[in-house]
C-alpha cells in the first residue's frame, strides 16, 4: 500500500548528535567525580533515553537511581545550551525531507530523547520542514521499543499503520516498528551496524537518504 506517513527517529537517523551527547555526559560524569569516556564509546550508549545513557556511562557499581538523578542535574542544563554545537544533519537528509514534503507526505519524529531537546533540535536544523508531530521522551510515556509513540502519531495524524514507513538507525527502532506493525527502513549511516538492523527485523535498508524514496 502507498505510504502516507513517514516517521523518523532523530539521533543517528536525521542528525549526528553523538559529539554533543558525549560532551554533555562527560560534563555530568566529571561533575559527579567519575571518569569520562571517548566520544566513540557513546555510539553504543545512546538511543534508549538519557537515564539509560547515564546508566551505561556510569561505573557498573555506581548505577543507582540516586546517581542517575545527580547526573541529570548536570547534564540537562549543559545539553540544553550546547546541543547544537557539533550536531548536524546527515548529508542529504534536509533535501530528502524537502522532497517528501513536496510529495505531500506527512512527516513525524519519534525519539527517545527528552521532549525539550527533541523539539529544539528539529526547530534549529529543519526550520522549514512541516513536521506534523514531533515526539520525544516524556514522563509517564514508555520509551521505544514500546509501540505507543507510533500509535499516538498514527492517531493524531489519522493514518493507518499500513500507510506508515518508520525510519531509524538501531535495533530498538526496528523493534519499535515491528511492535507497531509498521514497515521499517534501517539506515546504515547511523550509530549502529547493519547487523543490528537486520537481526532486529528491518524490512529494508537505506545506504543514502534518497534510498528511502524507493519504499514509499
Amino acid at each position: 500500500m502507498k505510504k502516507k506517513l513517514v516517521i523518523f527517529d532523530l539521533d543517528g537517523t536525521l542528525l549526528d548528535t553523538v559529539m554533543d551527547l558525549a560532551a554533555a555526559t562527560n560534563h555530568a560524569l566529571e561533575s559527579c567525580g567519575y571518569a569520562t569516556h571517548s566520544a566513540e564509546a557513546y555510539y553504543n550508549f545512546v538511543g534508549r533515553g538519557i537515564n539509560n545513557l547515564f546508566r551505561a556511562a556510569l561505573p557498573e557499581q555506581e548505577r543507582t537511581d540516586e546517581n542517575i538523578s545527580r547526573m541529570r542535574t548536570f547534564f540537562i542544563p549543559y545539553y540544553n545550551c550546547h546541543n547544537t554545537d557539533r550536531s548536524h544533519p546527515y548529508r542529504g537528509i534536509s533535501e530528502l525531507l524537502g522532497t517528501l514534503a513536496e510529495m505531500g507526505l506527512t512527516l513525524a519524529v519519534a525519539s527517545n530523547k527528552y521532549q525539550q531537546a527533541t523539539e529544539k533540535l528539529i526547530r534549529h536544523f529543519f526550520p522549514t520542514i512541516p513536521f506534523a508531530i514531533v515526539l520525544g521522551q516524556r514522563d509517564g510515556f514508555p520509551l521505544k521499543p514500546d509501540p505507543a509513540i507510533v500509535g499516538l502519531i498514527c492517531q493524531q495524524t489519522g493514518v493507518q499503520t499500513s500507510e506508515v514507513l518508520y525510519v531509524g538507525d538501531s535495533g530498538i527502532d526496528m523493534q519499535t516498528a515491528a511492535n507497531a506493525c509498521v514497515e521499517s527502513v534501517g539506515v546504515t549511516w547511523g550509530f549502529r551496524p547493519i547487523s543490528e538492523l537486520t537481526a532486529n527485523g528491518s524490512n529494508h535498508l537505506a545506504d543514502i537518504p534518497n534510498d528511502i524514496l524507493l519504499y514509499l
